[in-house]
């Protein structure tokens, strides 16, 4: 507490009391707004985006449900009539006609394929082995004359005219010119060179051109560096080293006359007091008396005068509440439950009631009519069946077979018809 006070002292009250009553002043009617918009959203929400969206989702359910109920409806419709009109004759019709005359082709289109395949057989075999022994006369007479005509001929010239000439008329004599003319010429020739030029020359070179340069150049060259040369270069090299590390420090303590020490003494005595105390200090000083402690109060009165203005808001809220409900919600109430409710009892029970009966009712009789109708289609197209294929099966004197009678299971038969088994006419047609 001791450092902060020091360094962050608090402010007075004179600046706290003012700043606090300026941030109330402003944030008040900023709350109030923000409270309002909140109060409105959830309102909104509520009331309205919420039953509206449950009831949107509701209708597309239900459309959504219609339409896959009349889409199923149609499908199970055209699937049947597909089956019965169309899938079942043909299959039919290709069990009891195709399918025999297929064989029939396929059977006789076999014999005839075997026989033609049999037939061009026997004579493609023939063709073949004819081929092959004309092919084989054919080539061994061609490889016999393209070797009479294209490697005897060059066989025999290279054998009995080129080799003897090549080896007789150029290679024996060559090989006798170079072994005795050729080889003791040049030896004698090497023989003259050596002792009449490379002997003289050696010679000169090693007792006349070396001792003569060594003693005559070499040595008074090397005399006259070490002696002469040497020394003087040895003076010179550290006259002018001594002379340019002369130069190099003068030049040097010129350039930080001229350049560095003003500049520098500049900076130390008048840029740094000037910026340290009468720029940096000041700010310091200014920021730390003046603006962090405006700036800490302003977020604390930020904080403290947004509950205020919280605790404010809800209290006008509060009180519109009450109004509104006194004025409006009240006799809304009272009017939902003695003249709304009652009404819409009467019209459940006495309208809506009877109607979804009478709407069930009547969906039940069209799905019994729709039931007779296929029963009766289905009868309508076994007869028509019946009349043109004929009874399926037959007595074996020839005679159609009396359809017996059905009683759906009852022990009693009808008189003088014979009790007839409980198929299905769907699985028996």
């Amino acid at each position: 507490m001791s450092g902060m006070s020091l360094e962050n002292p608090p402010p007075p009250a004179l600046i706290r009391i003012p700043v606090r009553i300026v941030v109330l002043v402003v944030v008040l009617p900023v709350r109030v707004v923000w409270d309002l918009l909140a109060a409105t959203a959830h309102f909104l929400d509520r009331t309205a985006l919420r039953p509206a969206g449950r009831g949107i989702a509701w209708v597309f359910t239900r459309v959504g449900r219609g339409i896959a109920w009349v889409f199923t409806r149609v499908g199970h419709g055209i699937t049947w009539l597909a089956r019965h009109a169309v899938a079942r004759p043909a299959g039919r019709l290709y069990r009891s006609v195709l399918t025999p005359l297929g064989h029939g082709l396929v059977w006789v289109l076999t014999r005839v394929g075997r026989g033609i395949g049999w037939f061009f057989g026997g004579l493609g075999r023939g063709a073949v082995v004819g081929a092959g022994w004309l092919w084989t006369g054919l080539s061994v007479a061609t490889v016999w004359l393209a070797k009479a005509l294209f490697v005897w001929p060059w066989a025999a010239l290279w054998r009995y005219v080129v080799v003897p000439v090549c080896r007789y008329g150029i290679a024996v004599p060559a090989d006798w010119l170079y072994r005795h003319v050729l080889v003791p010429l040049g030896t004698g020739l090497l023989f003259l060179l050596e002792k009449l030029v490379l002997l003289p020359v050696v010679a000169l070179f090693r007792y006349v051109l070396l001792p003569l340069v060594r003693y005559g150049l070499v040595v008074p060259l090397v005399w006259l560096h070490r002696n002469v040369l040497a020394p003087v270069a040895h003076g010179l090299g550290r006259f002018l080293s001594r002379l340019g590390h002369g130069l190099a420090v003068g030049t040097v303590w010129l350039a930080k006359a001229v350049f560095v020490w003003p500049w520098a003494a500049l900076w130390r005595y008048l840029v740094v007091p000037v910026a340290v105390y009468g720029i940096a200090r000041p700010l310091g000083w200014l920021w730390n008396r003046v603006l962090v402690p405006v700036a800490r109060e302003v977020a604390d009165a930020l904080a403290v005068c947004w509950r205020v203005a919280g605790f404010v808001s809800r209290a006008v809220g509060r009180a519109l509440k009450w109004v509104a409900w006194t004025v409006v919600g009240r006799p809304v109430v009272w009017a939902w439950r003695n003249v709304c409710a009652p009404v819409g009892h009467w019209v459940r029970d006495q309208v809506w009631a009877p109607a979804r009966t009478a709407a069930v009712q009547a969906g039940r009789a069209a799905k019994d009519a729709l039931a007779s109708a296929r029963a009766a289609v289905r009868e309508a197209r076994r007869d028509t069946w019946r009349a043109l294929v004929g009874s399926v099966r037959s007595s074996g004197s020839g005679e159609p077979e009396v359809a017996r009678a059905r009683t759906l299971g009852s022990t009693t038969n009808v008189p003088g018809a014979a009790p007839a088994p409980e198929i299905s006419p769907r699985k028996r047609g």
